[in-house]
């Protein structure tokens, strides 16, 4: 018997009840409960097949990440009959965020599966985007590409694809803010700098500048964080005039 087999299956024996969470998160029954445990085993474990490949869930990651596209693609491309490529490639974005994909695997709380040799605190906030795409992976190398179109469309598109709703939805504030003002010919800068204060983890402090006046100021644990932060606030303090150029 394989390293893999090994390990997972004479877990998922002794663990009866992760097959039933899985399938009641999936909705329907797995055949290798295997591929799911993997799904949630984090590198820090340090396993390894017996040909010395990592044994975790970042390769399903990868998998479940390229599943999502497609039939989120396919959806779109049969719904929206009038959209364009642009288009449709910009709306598939929207639904596939990073931020939007960490809400998904948080609202199913799919961390709490996860095996690994550091605290579940120290893992980033991409961690529940992450395992959802794994899921995805695990889905399709389980039971083929229409069960997992059938989870992708329970999970993600009834609940969540409104295509009106998505066409206002911003993924980037900072994306948005810097195409305004190089439109408008409005001269930005962030200024970035670190900031501990009284926290544990270090922070990076942002002030944003627009003409010459800082119109927002954040703070967050990286600096692309506080960037978007700082611009969303300053996107609504001229929401009227970047609406409607």
């Amino acid at each position: 018997m394989s390293t893999f087999k090994k390990i997972f299956n004479s877990r998922a024996e002794k663990d009866g009840s992760f097959f039933m969470r899985m399938q009641s998160i999936i909705g329907f029954k797995p055949k290798n409960i295997a591929i799911y445990e993997k799904a949630f085993t984090h590198r820090s474990l340090g396993l390894k097949k017996e040909d010395g490949n990592p044994l975790n869930y970042e390769r399903l990651e990868f998998l479940g990440d390229a599943m999502l596209g497609s039939v989120i693609a396919a959806h779109l491309f049969n719904e929206v009959q009038g959209g364009n490529e642009g288009y449709l490639t910009k709306m598939r974005s929207k639904v596939v965020s990073r931020k939007h994909l960490n809400e998904l695997g948080r609202d199913l709380n799919l961390v709490r599966y996860v095996k690994a040799s550091i605290p579940i605190d120290n893992f980033g906030a991409n961690i529940h985007g992450n395992l959802f795409e794994a899921l995805v992976g695990a889905i399709y190398l389980d039971r083929g590409y229409r069960y997992c179109e059938k989870f992708i469309a329970k999970r993600v598109i009834e609940p969540y694809v409104d295509i009106e709703k998505l066409e206002g939805r911003i993924i980037s504030y900072k994306s948005v803010l810097i195409e305004w003002c190089q439109k408008e010919k409005h001269i930005f800068k962030f200024e970035t700098f670190e900031d501990t204060g009284q926290d544990a983890v270090k922070h990076f402090g942002v002030r944003l500048h627009i003409d010459g006046k800082i119109i927002a100021k954040a703070r967050a644990t990286s600096k692309k964080k506080a960037e978007e932060i700082a611009s969303k606030r300053a996107f609504y303090a001229y929401q009227r005039e970047i609406e409607s150029q």
